[in-house]
């Protein structure tokens, strides 16, 4: 059984990328200095940064392949202005798309998109086109709230974000919705923003009649869906409140949730709350939480060992692995089916 792993991030890039990226923010608050170009990194330094990470993890717990996208916390997108935060994200996915020349068995990219506060987000079509026209690309990951933290965009189902989905529906593709670091002190960038971004998205889609305009518009609520299977309740009866039709009918025929939650305990109620057609496999491996759990001598992130305890058919452990995010990634699925597997 083919196992894919829908959410990774290049969060072990070499040096030099990251070098670029300040040199690139110190040219911006400082005009006099270097404009720097991107960084010159050779194939054996993406070789030893994945071999020794993500590949080796790969192996290690039984996984095939990975949705691979740029470093999230990285996009920062609140940093630099609109012209910054292109030349950045260009240099990014340029990045994962030499991992994936190096590795097409093992991984397949999604884009970081180059927004900025303030700017429409129409300037980001472009970048979602070469990436996935020339690029190869299947996906990509859409920031709701580019500020850092402050939450100055529009809700997801304005009309400001339409020609994006408008793309999007073209194109075929679905995106992931994740927000970079945070400028707040308020909140903790993995440990609150990115939660709480997961579980706002949900409520606005709740609120709004998005896929009402957009049926066949898909994205992916990853970190399990945020706060929202463990208050499930909550959102039905506010569905029921806000006079929306049953969330399954309203929102679930093209939302879906990955499996980046780091306890038994978690998805365990992740797969008693979310139909199974909605979960999608996922562990964001080496990336916001990599250290082992003292109460069971595993990384918390091998999250693929909590799926193989639960007590599914083998028909919905197929799903979860495999089915759910080809049909979720169709791009992914021809890919897939070229290379016979």
């Amino acid at each position: 059984m083919l196992i894919i792993d829908c959410h990774g991030h290049y969060t072990t890039a070499p040096k030099p990328h990251q070098d670029f990226r300040d040199a690139q923010l110190a040219h911006f608050a400082d005009p006099a200095k270097p404009k720097p170009a991107p960084a010159k990194i050779s194939d054996d330094q993406i070789r030893e940064t994945i071999e020794t990470n993500q590949l080796k993890l790969q192996s290690e717990r039984g996984a095939d392949m990975t949705l691979f996208s740029p470093r999230a916390s990285a996009m920062a997108h609140h940093l630099g202005d609109s012209e910054v935060s292109k030349v950045w994200s260009r240099a990014c996915n340029d990045l994962v798309k030499r991992v994936v020349d190096l590795y097409p068995q093992n991984f397949i990219g999604g884009c970081q998109l180059p927004q900025s506060p303030g700017v429409s987000i129409t300037e980001s079509i472009a970048e979602l086109e070469r990436c996935v026209n020339e690029l190869g690309f299947v996906g990509c990951n859409l920031n709701p709230d580019p500020s850092g933290g402050h939450w100055t965009s529009p809700p997801l189902t304005d009309r400001a974000w339409y020609p994006f989905f408008e793309k999007m529906v073209e194109l075929d593709v679905p995106a992931m919705i994740h927000v970079s670091g945070t400028c707040n002190a308020n909140f903790h960038a993995t440990g609150a923003h990115y939660i709480n971004a997961d579980t706002t998205a949900f409520m606005q889609f709740l609120q709004g009649n998005l896929f009402r305009d957009f049926p066949t518009l898909r994205f992916v609520i990853p970190h399990g869906g945020g706060a929202v299977p463990y208050h499930w309740g909550r959102y039905r009866g506010l569905a029921d409140m806000l006079k929306q039709p049953p969330l399954r009918k309203h929102i679930m025929k093209n939302v879906f949730f990955d499996t980046c939650v780091y306890h038994q305990p978690g998805i365990d109620l992740l797969f008693e709350v979310i139909d199974i057609d909605n979960i999608l496999f996922g562990s964001e491996m080496v990336g916001a939480v990599r250290g082992i759990d003292p109460e069971t001598g595993h990384y918390f992130d091998d999250t693929k060992r909590y799926i193989d305890a639960l007590d599914i058919s083998d028909d919905d452990r197929k799903k979860i692995f495999s089915g759910n995010i080809r049909r979720v990634y169709p791009r992914l699925d021809a890919i897939l089916e070229a290379q016979g597997r």
